[in-house]
């Protein structure tokens, strides 16, 4: 195998994808660098699995930590179950890809990336997603042309190709697009009300290196590039005939059926009575293959529904294609959660609810680049139960990861700075019933839960799925699909946003790519969509309410100065504990000097900031302070004027007249007024009795 170096500039930096060299036994091998980040992508061919219907397609992402100079966590000190970065990343690199396989083609594929080295400016995963694409190009899999990926960030007002990790920190919008030299093909965008002009904007400029891309894998293929070894199976024509003719407008009266489970049970029937006629399980030689009987009505059926929709406009449900279905929102769902909602959007409903918890229950992550806090997790789940049917019910599955992620993208732009609402904020979004966009019914029920929970969010969010049809040069989009409308369309396009812009995208095809004029014409539709979704969720609550939950923690905020954070803590821990065992509340201290009180009884944290700020609170010389006796000396009595500070009151200054004998005037215990009469350079503090009496005195005569 010969080796292959190309090489480009993009944005400033150069990125190389190297061929034959590493990995050489896998079908299609790539070493791909982009400045000091490198990953290794890996193809590897199977033959198709016996009486499969379908192309088995597995992506595998992993980032090696020692790719960053670390070693894991945990007691087993190796790399473990996948990460969320690592799950969302195979779904990035997943999305783009699969379209471009040709149908008919059912080989099991496997695609592998690993992070190699990190430079903690490059991210891997756009990396990822090019290298399998090369991968997969120079293969001999019938590929059929190469996919680029490019991110896009807006900092300052001015849009960023492949923006580094730091400047991502300071950036509004956050586009990841793939696709090939003509068209789009998956969109994931996350960002802070961006108008649509902008992110149509942000999408033709990442297009362009997108083909810039495309060209320098054709340039690898043309020197390193396999063979393409496969040949398409023959269509038996006589078996397409014959079931065209029997179910073809059976499908289409059944299809007219309106009720999602009614109209399953009438479609599942007649696969089951025309299977049973033309390929009879019991038969020892059938004259046609079952499986490949059921895979040619699955083409009719699909056949059906484009044709039903573009004809008459009217879809199964008897909509038109513009209409949303009906709408039901409701909160306080739940009487023991700081928050819920549920939202019913037809057959699609989710039940949101919102938990508040304080800076101990932030999500740590920890990954190539420095470990970070999360105060906003959104969790959805999609139990069997939603659409009737009975599955294995086992870990959250890839799915539930990527369209819980999507939710908490549009959600987390509209969510208050934590100077402004210190709380750490959990959704869980549970899918009681699904026909269609979950995902976007999880985005319109959070913003009910979130207010509902008394969480002062910017602006409401709501999300809407656009799909679409097409055949020839006749399209047609689809406001709120269904779910057959998105198994059998050719594109999810799913749009969340406020009335001023858009906080998430995420765009899924079947077919190969999207023009920009129809990506323009599918945001302007979710725009209005979105809009009137708004309304109906805001005659339920119009804002969020006025204060959280009385079952929610109370949080209250300090600043201290942060060079009297000891004093707080005390040694050992002894001044913290001692407050939090007094009052039961929970404290965290940041480095700044931030100091965050927690407890359900509001009273108890106010004690407690109060306790806080006493022992926080610098002692002034001249002021009068209320002082209790710690310990007595042969010279003085140590006074403690304020929580972990005390000062020593002379035994001169004890009393106006001489005193003989500490113990005459104070024991252990005793609270008296002292005044501060000094502070030395050291910090000591030298306290004054007799001067508090005489001020206090003068003071009341």
């Amino acid at each position: 195998m010969a080796h292959v170096v190309v090489s480009r500039e993009i944005a400033g930096r150069t990125l190389t994808i190297e061929t034959g060299k590493i990995g050489r036994q896998a079908a299609g091998s790539v070493w791909i660098r982009y400045a000091d980040t490198v990953v290794f992508v890996g193809v590897v061919r199977g033959g198709p699995r016996p009486g499969g219907d379908f192309m088995p397609l597995t992506v595998d992402y992993r980032e090696k930590t020692y790719a960053a100079g670390k070693i894991p966590g945990g007691f087993f000190k190796r790399e473990g179950r996948p990460t969320v970065k690592e799950i969302l990343t195979m779904r990035l690199i997943d999305r783009p890809i699969r379209p471009m396989f040709p149908d008919g083609f059912l080989d099991e594929i496997l695609i592998q990336a690993m992070v190699l080295s990190h430079d903690q400016e490059n991210e891997p995963d756009i990396l990822s997603m090019i290298g399998a694409s090369a991968a997969l190009s120079i293969s001999g899999v019938p590929f059929s042309q190469p996919l680029g990926a490019v991110r896009i960030g807006r900092v300052d007002g001015q849009l960023v190709i492949n923006p580094t990790v730091a400047q991502m920190e300071y950036s509004d919008m956050e586009l990841v697009l793939g696709g090939h030299a003509e068209e789009v093909n998956m969109i994931e965008l996350g960002g802070r009300e961006v108008g649509e002009a902008d992110v149509l904007e942000a999408i033709r400029q990442g297009h362009a290196v997108i083909r810039e891309l495309c060209a320098m894998q054709k340039e690898l293929v043309s020197k390193a590039g396999k063979p393409v070894v496969w040949e398409p199976k023959p269509r038996n024509e006589e078996l397409r005939n014959l079931l065209q003719k029997r179910c073809y407008d059976e499908f289409r009266k059944r299809k007219s059926i309106n009720g999602k489970l009614e109209r399953n049970d009438a479609v599942s029937n007649l696969y089951r009575e025309v299977l049973d006629e033309v390929a009879p399980e019991e038969a020892e030689n059938p004259q046609y293959n079952r499986s490949e009987a059921w895979a040619i009505m699955h083409e009719i059926e699909g056949e059906v529904v484009r044709d039903m929709l573009l004809e008459s406009g009217v879809r199964a449900d008897g909509r038109p294609a513009g209409e949303i279905r009906e709408i039901e929102c409701e909160i306080e769902a739940l009487p023991r959660t700081h928050g819920s909602s549920i939202f019913q959007r037809g057959e699609t409903q989710a039940l949101v609810t919102a938990t508040l918890g304080t800076v101990r229950d932030e999500q740590i992550v920890d990954g190539l680049t420095e470990e970070y806090s999360k105060k906003f997790m959104l969790h959805y789940n999609f139990p069997p139960i939603c659409t009737g049917e009975v599955k294995k019910v086992g870990a959250v599955s890839r799915r539930e990861i990527g369209h819980g992620n999507l939710a908490e993208k549009a959600l987390e732009a509209v969510l208050p700075t934590p100077d402004k609402f210190p709380y750490t904020i959990r959704l869980v979004s549970d899918i009681m019933e699904s026909n269609g966009s979950s995902s976007m019914a999880t985005v319109c029920g959070g913003t009910l839960a979130l207010m509902d929970a008394g969480v002062p969010i910017v602006q409401p969010v709501a999300g809407i799925s656009i799909g679409m049809f097409h055949k020839g040069d006749r399209h047609m989009m689809l406001v709120d699909i269904l779910g057959e409308e998105d198994h059998f369309g050719d594109m999810d396009f799913k749009v969340a946003g406020t009335q001023r812009g858009i906080t998430a995208i995420q765009l899924d095809l079947k077919a190969a790519g999207i023009s920009f004029e129809l990506i323009r014409e599918a945001i302007t539709i979710a725009r209005e969509a979105r809009l009137n979704i708004l309304r109906r969720m805001l005659q339920t609550i119009p804002r969020p309410k006025s204060e959280p939950s009385r079952l929610a923690p109370r949080i209250l905020t300090i600043k201290i100065n942060p060079e009297n954070i000891g004093r707080v803590i005390g040694p050992g821990g002894k001044g913290i504990k001692g407050i939090e065992a007094k009052t039961g509340a929970q404290i965290e201290i940041e480095d700044d000097g931030t100091v965050y009180v927690s407890s359900i009884d509001a009273e108890m944290a106010e004690q407690a900031r109060n306790l806080v700020e006493a022992a926080a609170a610098e002692v002034k010389i001249g002021r009068i302070y209320h002082g209790r006796v710690m310990s007595i000396k042969d010279f003085g009595a140590f006074i403690e004027i304020l929580p972990g500070q005390d000062g020593l009151c002379h035994i001169s200054e004890l009393s106006q007249g001489f005193v003989k004998n500490v113990n005459e005037v104070c024991k252990i215990g005793d609270e008296f007024k002292v005044k501060v009469i000094n502070i030395d350079d050291q910090g000591r503090i030298k306290l004054s009795k007799k001067a508090a009496d005489a001020e206090l005195a003068t003071a009341n005569n």
